[in-house]
């Protein structure tokens, strides 16, 4: 019948009527107006289109304030008729947005939050709009977080704090917002939930956990919030939180992982939390998780791991406690989250620690597994960071005994595709490994830089104008490091690399002019 009326030519009337004093007609019209937009398409673009939504918005405005039971009525009709006006529609909830409800209905919600009929027509209407992204900086501008958090705080039914949960999780995607979640006391509202569901198997129990770490961790995200939270690494939510990691509960092993890895996000805090013990909870959960574990646990922790493995100070610490043996034991894993995880924890704990390098690099399981990850192309992140870690390997140990490792394992023709990447800092790294190969083993690696075509990609890149200094450079040094091999010097000669140098020589880089003239004098020597 909804779309019999709009046809009708029901709805202008009926707006008009909204401009009526009488308090009984203009309850009914918000009835019949509601009724009419709900699930109807026709029924919102008609209201739209007759001015309805800025009247009803108006009449709220100059409402709110006013406590009689008659006019809650009215208002919760009007709240119920944005509401399904707006409903799914963003060009519909922007449009209220920009009439000022926000405002409005956060005025209302605290003026009249002893309204449970009320106060679910807010809760609803703030659900649909919490989503845009136009309407958070408005939201950021009233003290809706501490009408939630206070309206929270009161509530003993689980339906009713599921309403506040669907308004919360939106809004605190905004950094401010957290902040101001945070400053209102959502956090201790969230643990106390978390307290008292822990040991429940209740499916609706078992939900608001989750929903309530889940938000912990979510508020974590903004660095304000976070930082409040954690300190100095005293904070009483800091402590809480690492109490979960022990823990029987896989949300609340999952949630604290989480946790650590977002408030592991500057040096300070990653610092503080190496030195008081937090890496040897972290490998004690995932020691918990190795066989047929939880995957979304293992990723978690692998990326505490390597937030934490980020500052220099705290690499050589961390392998000192195990933290490389730790993560190898998930190398079979067939999850790419997890895999990509590993990768990026390894290539982080390795970074300018020689002797760690060296000892991963020449670990053959690890070697062949990277080379078989480097053609996951199903998985670019994965198949990114195993040719970032091997490169890290020869990289940081220089040793010919990991070249010779990666070379036997089939490694080397995945380095000259990197070569290649769209990144400048694969490209880069993979150059660099490049020459310490040509440096180093040149005599082992030589059949495969020929059969990866290598020289075939320094020409390109050196043609390339769009190729990086640091590319160009590299690419120079390479050249000359594999003129020391007979193949290889012949293709160089083959493709007239001194036309293509010697335009560089008056390259607007100093250091890459500089690198032009040696390399050209080298060729020219040696053609």
């Amino acid at each position: 019948m909804r779309n019999s009326c709009v046809d009708a030519g029901l709805i202008q009337p009926l707006v008009q009527l909204l401009n009526c004093r009488d308090q009984e007609v203009l309850l009914q019209t918000g009835r019949a107006l509601g009724n009419i937009c709900y699930d109807s398409h026709e029924g919102r673009n008609a209201v739209d289109h007759a001015g309805g939504a800025q009247i009803v918005v108006d009449h709220l405005r100059s409402l709110c304030t006013v406590t009689d039971p008659a006019n809650q009525k009215l208002m919760t009709v009007f709240c119920g008729m944005l509401m399904n006006y707006s409903n799914q529609n963003d060009s519909l909830q922007a449009q209220l947005v920009n009439m000022g409800v926000i405002p409005t209905l956060v005025k209302l919600l605290g003026i009249h939050s002893q309204n449970s009929a009320l106060t679910e027509m807010c809760l609803v209407a703030f659900g649909n709009l919490a989503e845009l992204e136009s309407s958070k900086e408005q939201f950021a501008s009233t003290n809706i977080a501490e009408e939630l958090v206070k309206l929270f705080k009161k509530q003993t039914e689980h339906e009713k704090r599921e309403m506040i949960f669907e308004v919360l999780a939106p809004l605190a995607e905004n950094d401010i917002i957290k902040f101001q979640l945070v400053e209102a006391g959502l956090v201790e509202c969230l643990l106390e939930i978390v307290h008292h569901t822990v040991n429940s198997d209740k499916e609706d129990e078992v939900a608001e956990l989750k929903t309530a770490s889940d938000l912990l961790v979510l508020l974590l995200l903004g660095d304000e919030s976070m930082q409040k939270l954690f300190d100095g690494g005293k904070g009483s939510v800091f402590q809480r939180v690492l109490s979960w990691l022990p823990s029987n509960n896989h949300q609340l092993q999952l949630a604290g992982a989480l946790a650590i890895a977002n408030f592991a996000r500057n040096d300070g805090n990653c610092i503080h939390m190496v030195d008081n013990g937090i890496v040897q909870k972290l490998m004690d959960l995932l020691d918990r998780h190795v066989d047929d574990g939880n995957v979304t646990v293992q990723h978690a922790a692998l990326s505490a791991l390597r937030n934490l493995a980020i500052p220099v100070v705290n690499k050589a610490k961390m392998l000192s406690v195990g933290v490389a043996e730790e993560v190898l034991k998930f190398l079979q894993s067939e999850m790419p989250p997890v895999q990509f995880k590993l990768l990026g924890t390894l290539r982080m704990l390795i970074d300018a620690q020689a002797e760690a390098a060296e000892q991963l690099g020449k670990n053959v399981k690890l070697v062949e597994r990277l080379v078989e990850w480097c053609d996951a192309r199903d998985h670019a992140g994965v198949m990114g960071e195993s040719n970032r870690l091997l490169s890290a390997l020869i990289r940081h140990s220089k040793s010919k005994d990991v070249i010779r490792t990666i070379v036997h394992s089939g490694g080397v023709k995945y380095f000259v595709t990197m070569a290649t990447s769209e990144h400048v800092i694969m490209q880069n790294e993979a150059l660099v490994a490049l020459g310490l190969i040509a440096a180093l083993e040149l005599g082992t690696a030589e059949k495969d830089l020929e059969n990866a075509k290598l020289i075939q990609v320094l020409h390109r890149l050196l043609s390339d104008e769009r190729s990086a200094p640091e590319i160009k450079y590299n690419s120079m040094v390479l050249i000359c490091a594999v003129m020391a091999s007979e193949p290889l010097h012949k293709e160089v000669q083959n493709l007239a690399f001194l036309e293509v140098v010697s335009k560089l020589c008056s390259h607007e880089n100093k250091t890459v002019a500089q690198q032009a003239l040696l390399t050209e004098q080298r060729l020219a020597v040696e053609s």
